[in-house]
């Protein structure tokens, strides 16, 4: 579904200088596999999931989709990003129905499917609400509806339930298993939390710091589904593979806090 073959990001600084976000990247994602992808900070994971979505286009290498080269937008992908994407004038069942309606659906049709939708992520009730009127967990609830409603063969997310307390990330973690589950979409999902990245995917790719991130380490999940995301961490074998993830990724973030302290230095 997703290739990356030997892809290298730059960007120009105002100084003028060449920044490399990413080098040498080579990453292939079947379809319907959730792969988490985990590093430091500033790493490159978001502009690894600009270049799957064609926001960005690669400075060296190819990204395919299908084994088509990407040129442009990515017309198989949907994003959840972090912050709210929904329009606060719009309706719930206007948010939701919106990308049916973009694409030529009669408004009766793209309200049916809608309401569907808006009752699978259990919002039924809700359809005349604005987005104003509801809890950061509905809104996360309108905003994956919205994407899932046009049926997306690549779902891509950045951080998606991170600004959460604690308790509603764990129902909307499950929730996003449950629909995944009956789909067969191919997820890309971007945290920094390792124990969310392995009890939700199948694989864990670890990025080294920047600048110039590749991959250091690719690890297959096992745990069988349907899973519980606030229950799986008091297994033993969860306890395992978090630690040989960790060992891998402890490394990079020290990396990386040391050279966020030298350019302080610098700097300074």
């Amino acid at each position: 579904m997703i290739e990356l073959s030997g892809v290298t990001k730059e960007f120009i600084k105002p100084s003028g200088e060449v920044h490399t976000v990413l080098k040498n990247i080579n990453l292939t994602i079947p379809k319907g596999e959730f792969v988490s992808i985990v590093g430091p900070t500033g790493c490159g994971k978001s502009t690894t999931l600009s270049l799957i979505a064609g926001f960005e286009q690669p400075s060296a290498g190819e990204v395919y989709i299908l084994g088509e080269e990407l040129q442009g937008m990515n017309p198989k992908a949907a994003c959840v990003f972090q912050t709210e994407n929904t329009f606060p004038w719009k309706t719930v069942i206007d948010n939701v129905s919106l990308g049916l309606r973009l694409r030529g659906v009669s408004k009766s049709e793209s309200y049916d499917e809608a309401r569907k939708w808006i009752a699978r992520v259990g919002l039924k009730g809700f359809e005349g609400y604005y987005p104003s009127q509801l809890s950061g967990g509905m809104r996360k609830r309108v905003a994956l509806a919205q994407c899932l409603i046009v049926q997306p063969e690549i779902l891509l997310m950045d951080e998606s339930f991170s600004a959460l307390d604690v308790h509603t990330r764990h129902l909307m973690e499950n929730e996003l298993l449950r629909i995944w589950e009956e789909t067969s979409a191919s997820v890309f999902f971007i945290t920094h939390d390792l124990e969310e990245a392995i009890a939700l995917s199948d694989r864990v790719i670890v990025l080294t710091a920047g600048p110039g991130a590749t991959v250091k380490g690719d690890y297959k999940i096992d745990f069988p589904r349907p899973r519980n995301v606030a229950e799986i961490s008091f297994d033993p074998a969860f306890m395992k593979i978090h630690k040989q993830i960790w060992e891998d990724l402890k490394d990079e973030v020290m990396i990386s806090y040391e050279n966020a302290n030298k350019l302080r230095v610098k700097s300074s």
